[in-house]
């Protein structure tokens, strides 16, 4: 079977410095915000070429505590897309705001700059560009948008590690980037971590307070905060991670080409690279109007595929018919009937890649 994604993989081939780092921390006797979680944020916010990087819990809580350090909360509004995981979602209702909802474009997926101005109101506060599969939103008119509008842009970056937008990293273009470090991700942990990065000190110390219920020293909450931290073992494991990332990065980029060329004329709708972008190939998705079909087959030939995602968080029980925008995403409700992301992951040999190609192109020729 060739899996969709396979984080073992990972911890395999870097089995003898995961371990011995990991061992490290048993050893230390400090296993929350301690030693690693300092190095790890320092060499993070390096590589993203921000001057801060906080860890905390998780991704959802990256975007959640962001938020409520830019002051966002009930009465406000932050306007995102409905085509992303849930997550996105959830966390601007935790902050306590209304997420308003709009389309994506029809060629990358990800959030319509044009769509955003369209949408802000008096209430709008913020925006959160996700940088779905690993592919820059087009930050550059976004952006303008949001400085002339004054409202502030959190980066939902979940997707993205190590990304370009015109040279820069994703995470270092708005006013904060917020990253999970779910074990499947390009840059994963072996549990649930996140972090925001910024240049901004205030910013970033607002949400060092509130990621240990306020605390600017032990047992003394100046804000109202949460428990919300990146534990020492999590952090070791991406310090030896991080080394890898850009290889690892590498190594995807060669597997989409790969696809690319392959199922060139199999009837899909394969994924693009914006001019100025740099795709961190996180999944590599691709769109059949025979969508379910084409997955049952690739199953019974061994091959694992998943729906990135299935239903629009705006049809989902939980969100229908309550969140402001629903009523347009064409665009959307399109994308969710036929997205099918291939098996991708760095350790993915050539040969399974060869593999996946033949499997879809068989799929082609019995129809």
């Amino acid at each position: 079977m060739i899996p969709q994604a396979d984080p073992r993989a990972q911890y395999l081939r870097h089995k003898a410095d995961i371990d011995q780092a990991l061992a490290g921390v048993l050893s230390s006797g400090r296993y929350i915000l301690g030693e690693q979680t300092r190095a790890f944020e320092t060499e993070f916010a390096g590589y993203i070429g921000v001057t801060h990087a906080v860890g905390v819990g998780s991704g959802t809580e990256a975007l959640h505590l962001a938020l409520r350090a830019c002051d966002v909360g009930p009465g406000d509004e932050v306007i995102t897309v409905a085509h992303t995981a849930v997550a996105t979602v959830a966390a601007v209702e935790l902050s306590g705001a209304t997420p308003v909802l709009v389309d994506v474009e029809p060629e990358t997926l990800t959030l319509d700059p044009n769509r955003f101005e369209q949408a802000v109101t008096e209430r709008t506060r913020a925006v959160i560009p996700v940088h779905l599969y690993g592919h820059p939103v087009d930050m550059d008119p976004l952006l303008g948008v949001a400085r002339r509008r004054g409202l502030r842009v959190i980066e939902d970056a979940a997707q993205a590690h190590g990304a370009l937008y015109h040279g820069r990293r994703v995470g270092s273009l708005g006013d904060a980037g917020c990253f999970s470090f779910y074990p499947t991700k390009n840059l994963g942990a072996f549990g649930d971590g996140g972090a925001v990065v910024t240049d901004d000190t205030a910013l970033a110390e607002r949400v060092r307070l509130l990621r240990e219920y306020g605390w600017a020293e032990r047992y003394v909450s100046h804000v109202s905060g949460y428990n919300s931290r990146l534990d020492e073992l999590q952090a070791a494991v991406l310090r030896v991670k991080l080394r890898w990332l850009d290889e690892a990065n590498a190594a995807r980029a060669r597997l989409a080409a790969l696809y690319r060329e392959g199922l060139a004329d199999r009837g899909l709708t394969l994924p693009i690279v914006r001019q100025g972008a740099q795709h961190a190939h996180h999944l590599y998705v691709v769109r059949s109007q025979e969508r379910d079909a084409l997955r049952a087959h690739l199953e019974s030939r061994g091959v694992g595929s998943l729906v990135h995602y299935p239903v629009p968080v705006h049809l989902q029980p939980a969100y229908r018919d309550r969140l402001p925008g629903s009523e347009s995403l064409p665009v959307t409700e399109l994308a969710a009937r036929q997205v099918l992301s291939l098996p991708m992951f760095p350790e993915l040999t050539p040969s399974d890649a060869s593999r996946v190609v033949e499997t879809i192109g068989e799929f082609q020729r019995r129809r």
